[in-house]
């Protein structure tokens, strides 16, 4: 087994100085990130190396400078993008892509500046009747990334055509049930194909008075 060089320790020990600012535990951190805990506990300790993409989504989930990822050297937080108001923000998404928690550029709409949320956070705007009457169409959907979801969270996750969908998180016994709010639509089991995107934190609705 290859010793972890002191570039690697240095570049671990950085992403654990990330995760104790974001106030997360290795769990909830490397669910936002897509990986095993087990994973970024090496990480962290130098023994793993992130790729590309994971420094990437890094950078973008966390809204990290890569330059100090990578060398140490400048700010942790990277300077707002100019579409970005100057009190932060969290991206509006267009669509989700199977690469998640990558984001592309071209997907990100706005920039939105909501109080009191946790860090990692997504907003999309949901469309349809599926989870009436608690979000309507129209209303923005605030996320937090990961797979850490309990009964009767509203969660995003893919269905069977690999659409990202909203629906109720039902736990029955030993069996997991995916449920709309709305009773036209007939809730499912998640197959082995089915993939957690995150959790419902928060919805915005536009009210007209």
């Amino acid at each position: 087994m290859v010793s972890p060089t002191e570039y690697d320790k240095e570049v671990g020990a950085r992403i654990k100085q990330l995760r104790l600012s974001a106030g997360a535990t290795q769990k909830a951190f490397a669910d936002s990130l897509g990986i095993v805990q087990g994973f970024l506990s090496a990480l962290e300790t130098g023994k793993k190396v992130p790729s590309d993409t994971l420094v990437l989504a890094l950078c973008q989930l966390y809204r990290i400078d890569r330059n100090w990822l990578c060398t140490g050297r400048g700010k942790m937080q990277a300077a707002a993008p100019a579409a970005e108001s100057a009190t932060g923000g969290i991206p509006l998404l267009s669509k989700i892509s199977s690469d998640f928690p990558v984001i592309h550029p071209a997907e990100i709409e706005s920039y939105l500046s909501l109080p009191d949320l946790p860090a990692g956070c997504y907003a999309i705007r949901f469309e349809g009747d599926f989870m009436a009457p608690t979000i309507m169409d129209g209303d923005l959907v605030v996320f937090q990334a990961g797979e850490d979801v309990g009964n009767k969270d509203i969660v995003l996750v893919t269905n069977r055509w690999g659409e990202v969908i909203l629906r109720r998180y039902r736990v029955r016994g030993d069996e997991i049930y995916l449920a709309a709010e709305n009773s036209s639509y007939s809730p499912f089991r998640p197959d082995p194909q089915t993939r957690t995107i995150g959790k419902v934190v928060a919805i915005w609705r536009r009210v007209k008075i």
